[in-house]
C-alpha cells in the first residue's frame, strides 16, 4: 500500500516531530531485539530436537538393546547438548547486554542469532537423523522440528548480511574506535 500525504496528527509520530523521515531508522535500532527473539526461538527449537532425539534413543530398539546403548548415540547426543549450552549462552550473554544498554547489544545479538540458527539446524536434523525414516513422518514432531528450523536463518536478516553488515562491520568499528 503506498502511502503518499498521508496525514498523522505529531503524537502519533513515532519519535515524535523529531522522528519524522526517521522511520527507517527506528526499524533498523529494532531489529537487534528482533535477532535476539529469533535466537531465542532457534535454542527452544534445538531444545525440543535435542529431547526428542533422547527421548526415542531410549525407546527405539535395534539389534535387542535401545539406540541409546550404542556409541554413535552418545557420540550425537554429547554434541547435540555441547552445541545447544554454547548456543544458549551466547544469547543470555547478548538479552544481559541487550538490557543493560550496552554498546556490544546489537553485535551479541547478531552473533546470537546466527549461531542459535545454525545450533537449530544442525541439532534438528541430526535428531531427525537418529529418528531414521520416522523422522520424516509426519506422525513424529521431530520432523515438524526440521521445516522450522531450516526457515529460522532467513528471519531478522540472512547468515551473509549477519556476517557483513551487522558483526564483521561493528568489529571494525569497535576495533577503529579503540584504537584512537
Amino acid at each position: 500500500l503506498p502511502w503518499r500525504a498521508a496525514f498523522v496528527p505529531a503524537e502519533n509520530l513515532i519519535g515524535g516531530e523529531a522522528g519524522l523521515g526517521k522511520g527507517f531508522y527506528f526499524q533498523m535500532a529494532g531489529f537487534a531485539g528482533g535477532r535476539l527473539q529469533t535466537g531465542g526461538r532457534a535454542i527452544g527449537l534445538a531444545r525440543a530436537s535435542l529431547q526428542a532425539a533422547l527421548d526415542y534413543s531410549l525407546q527405539r530398539k535395534q539389534f535387542g538393546q535401545p539406540l541409546a546403548n550404542f556409541q554413535n548415540s552418545h557420540y550425537q547426543l554429547g554434541k547435540m547438548m555441547v552445541e545447544l549450552q554454547a548456543a544458549r549462552q551466547l544469547t543470555y550473554r547478548a538479552a544481559r547486554a541487550m538490557d543493560g544498554g550496552g554498546q556490544q547489544a546489537e553485535l551479541l545479538a547478531g552473533m546470537a542469532k546466527l549461531r542459535a540458527c545454525r545450533v537449530a539446524v544442525e541439532v534438528s536434523q541430526a535428531a531427525q537423523l537418529m529418528h531414521g525414516g520416522w523422522g520424516y513422518a509426519e506422525e513424529f514432531p521431530i520432523a515438524r522440528y526440521v521445516a522450522d528450523a531450516l526457515v529460522l536463518p532467513i528471519f531478522e536478516g540472512v547468515e551473509p548480511i549477519l556476517e557483513m553488515k551487522v558483526i564483521g562491520r561493528q568489529l571494525l568499528l569497535n576495533a577503529a574506535t579503540a584504537s584512537q
